[in-house]
């Protein structure tokens, strides 16, 4: 009888979750696509890049989505065992709800598992992947389809580019550029006007063919006054993504035997998201338990708020040991901590005398 309930139960949980996790997902997915639908109108991105920002969001969102996916499956399912009597005929043939610790903690730890992978491997090879996306996509957007007659500021407004028309070869015509360098401004007006993509430093070259280039200082009378037959002028594009000192994208090997606290900060909470996954695991079984007459769904509200304190704990730990007012030796596992003295309470709470 022990096996067999234990499989109907853990059965039961891992339905539920499946539903769950993928109904968080959907969700997880519609914002993620409202999100990026707005950065791409706003930043003209194409449309492989949206899909892929969308599909590299989840995977850094996962982590997040899973746990609490197995705490509300594991209330949920649990939850219509006491609603529907289930848990007190088995209670009444010597199965108390303590002999179930076994079964899930199994299915806890497959989870675990995956999540450990999850987040030490692809989470931050999704970030450092969705940045450098993001940032192509900001220089082809900022600077790389140029449109006629409309009027495209670059640089971060420092420089605005206007040509009349564009013709079959690409060669813009009637052109007018105006940046400013140094506090002095240059303008430039030309005939025609070829421009080059951004070259390994990300400055982009546009080179303007007969015309002339107005330089000074506004209110000042010594503008000087250049006509040229060529002449180019470097656009610097967008700065580049950060890099491997940013501790969110770093490989997880790189963060072993680093001192730094934002460092020791990231890979305490890297395996926040495993550990979490246990821990939500004790903390739902006893939580689970409902009084006769009580809605199946009672305590999924509590279960929520369970979840949102611990999680924010420690990502408010995870701030505090960077800025060097914890210890890593207490770093985020008071907070583990005291999440499992939460589960053992609520377990010995209910145990029968």
């Amino acid at each position: 009888m022990k096996w067999t309930v234990q499989r109907y139960v853990l059965r039961e949980v891992m339905q539920t979750w499946l539903a769950v996790t993928g109904v968080l997902v959907a969700i997880l997915l519609a914002n993620q696509l409202s999100r990026v639908l707005g950065q791409a109108a706003d930043n003209h991105f194409g449309r492989h890049v949206v899909l892929d920002l969308i599909a590299l969001g989840a995977i850094m969102n996962l982590s997040v989505v899973v746990p609490v996916g197995l705490l509300l499956a594991i209330v949920l399912a649990l939850g219509r065992l006491y609603h529907d009597s289930e848990m007190a005929a088995l209670q009444a043939c010597g199965f108390g709800p303590a002999r179930l610790l076994a079964p899930l903690f199994l299915f806890a730890a497959v989870i675990a598992v995956g999540l450990g992978w999850l987040t030490f491997v692809q989470v931050p090879r999704a970030d450092h992947q969705s940045q450098l996306l993001r940032q192509a996509a900001l220089k082809r957007a900022k600077f790389g389809e140029l449109d006629a007659g409309r009027f495209r500021s670059f640089a971060g407004g420092d420089a605005v580019f206007y040509a009349e028309r564009i013709d079959d070869q690409g060669v813009l015509h009637n052109v007018f550029l105006q940046r400013e360098v140094a506090g002095r401004v240059e303008v430039a007006v030309a005939e025609t006007a070829t421009y080059t993509q951004a070259g390994p430093d990300g400055t982009h070259l546009v080179t303007l063919y007969n015309g002339r280039r107005y330089e000074g200082v506004p209110g000042r009378g010594d503008f000087r006054v250049i006509a040229f037959r060529e002449h180019g002028i470097p656009v610097a594009a967008p700065g580049g993504i950060p890099g491997t000192n940013d501790p969110d994208t770093k490989p997880t090997r790189e963060l072993f035997g680093s001192l730094q606290p934002a460092d020791i900060a990231q890979l305490q909470f890297r395996s926040s998201s495993p550990i979490m996954a246990l821990v939500l695991t004790l903390i739902a079984l006893p939580l689970s338990r409902l009084r006769p007459r009580q809605g199946r769904y009672m305590r999924i509200g509590v279960a929520i708020v369970v979840f949102f304190v611990y999680s924010n704990l420690l990502s408010l730990a995870k701030v505090w040991l960077e800025k060097g007012q914890l210890s890593p030796l207490i770093g985020v596992w008071w907070i583990h901590a005291a999440a499992i003295g939460l589960g053992l309470y609520l377990l010995l709470r209910d145990a029968p005398a």
